[in-house]
């Protein structure tokens, strides 16, 4: 292999070398292939053209469940700002044209269109109404487009979702409706609709879906007030936390078993009990930013029973029924819960009742909300056996240079391969780092950062080239 020599042919101070020696650049990390490879199939699917969503197609056409585009997109511009943080700091054209771009597909009608018929409500979701509701006019959707254009202002301090109308939603449908209509906000007035719902909440969270506050999806705007209280120089976070914090220890935030409950019933004033991991991971996984304590502690036993291992070493997430009753074994007779015998028993018990098909036609992504927590809060053994799932197991496949998986599961676990964790979610958690979240919460990069952090412009993912380093010492 050919070596060489840097040199500095202009007059240097005394202190510095006159050459570098040729293996200074090993002392500098480089991402993965496989890293490299989801960071150019971001840039390959934010790149197509406005209406093409090739390898995004959802399990529910109009873009309602957890499997939608506003979820692939909002996955990726976290990994792309871990990625960003903990590894190529020095990139910062790179990633703030691969933000920019998530951004812009986050704001088309096909991804925020649906909730013109969500927002009329139904049985699901308040079982009560009697009638439809009236459709809100206001499209604000979850905190995940407040998060996005906080984490690019705390990324790039360029205020560039600060100006007038820069967040821009385009209601305009060809032959419905009275003509076209634009709702119009900033990162600020964005962040103030959001606590104005909060607080007619109770401060419990804004209703992410009609009648219906998840915890999980509240901890996206969470996140975004910290930033923008260190961008702005206010203090609003700790006032809000704190509310928030006094109405769910009122309410009840843990279930039963353990997990936190999927979501809150403002109508019927009730809790829905969780029925499997997927929301107290995902959930999990971002909290562990603001309430380290609280995510450390419900985490304890997560792993327990959630995840299992298979005889090739390789960590996977069962069925719900399974997982349950592989949790019963460990408590009752203190078998090892990784080891894949437990799982054995624990799937043939299952089977052996004949339990009836679930009559609700969509699946949760378990393995994306898994990965994501296991790379915030898990065990390395199993954030490194779920990666090593993913590539033997989930079809990994490499189209123009990017890397994603999308073909069939293996008998473990899932019948096939999300598009959450095919496209994103292994991503970040490949990009993430144990307390990731929480680094960036409590360290996030302020002007300080950007008065003597050097940085590199003017290159970015649509050159072809892909960046495997990316750090100043």
């Amino acid at each position: 292999m050919a070596t060489a020599t840097v040199t500095c042919a202009a007059e240097h101070p005394p202190n510095l070398p006159k050459t570098l020696p040729a293996d200074f650049i090993e002392r500098f990390p480089k991402i993965s292939r496989e890293q490299a490879g989801h960071l150019r199939h971001f840039h390959n699917l934010a790149a197509q053209k406005d209406g093409e969503w090739k390898h995004m197609g959802s399990q529910e056409p109009g873009q309602e469940w957890l499997d939608g585009y506003r979820y692939q997109l909002a996955t990726m511009a976290y990994a792309a700002g871990a990625a960003h943080y903990h590894h190529l700091p020095a990139l910062r054209s790179t990633f703030k044209s691969l933000l920019e771009k998530l951004i812009h597909k986050m704001l088309l009608r096909d991804v925020w269109g649906y909730w013109f018929l969500t927002s009329h409500s139904g049985i699901m979701v308040d079982p009560d109404i009697k009638e439809l509701r009236k459709p809100w006019a206001d499209p604000v959707y979850s905190g995940h487009l407040l998060l996005m254009v906080s984490l690019h202002e705390m990324l790039f301090h360029e205020g560039r979702f600060d100006e007038e109308d820069s967040i821009a939603f385009n209601w305009n449908p060809i032959f419905w409706g009275m003509g076209p209509e634009r709702f119009c906000y900033t990162r600020k007035s964005l962040q103030e609709a959001i606590l104005r719902e909060m607080e007619r909440e109770n401060w419990l969270g804004v209703c992410c879906e009609p009648n219906s506050i998840f915890v999980v999806c509240n901890q996206f705007p969470l996140i975004a007030l910290r930033y923008n209280d260190v961008r702005d120089k206010v203090d609003l976070s700790p006032g809000v936390l704190e509310k928030y914090q006094a109405a769910w220890k009122a309410k009840g935030m843990i279930s039963d078993n353990g997990l936190i409950v999927d979501w809150y019933s403002p109508k019927q004033n009730r809790t829905k009990a969780p029925s499997d991991i997927s929301f107290t991971s995902w959930a999990l996984a971002f909290m562990n930013s603001w309430n380290p304590a609280f995510a450390r502690r419900t985490s304890k036993d997560l792993a327990t029973g959630y995840l299992a291992k298979s005889t090739e070493g390789h960590v996977f997430v069962p069925e719900p029924e399974v997982s349950f009753r592989m949790r019963e074994l460990v408590a009752s007779e203190r078998v090892d819960p990784m080891d894949p015998a437990t799982f054995t028993r624990a799937a043939k018990a299952i089977a052996e009742q004949n339990l009836p098909a679930s009559k609700f036609p969509f699946t949760k992504p378990h393995f994306a909300y898994a990965a994501m927590w296991a790379s915030e809060l898990g065990e390395p053994e199993h954030l490194d056996g779920l990666l090593a799932y993913a590539d033997a197991k989930m079809g990994p496949t490499w189209e123009d240079g990017g890397l994603f998986y999308g073909s069939s599961g293996g008998s473990e676990g899932a019948s096939s391969v999300d598009v959450i964790s095919g496209n994103a979610a292994v991503a970040y958690a490949r990009f993430n780092v144990v307390d990731g979240q929480r680094t960036m919460y409590e360290k996030p990069w302020g002007e300080e950062h950007f008065a003597t952090a050097p940085f590199v412009k003017n290159v970015d993912l649509a050159s072809g080239v892909d960046f495997l380093r990316g750090s100043w010492d």
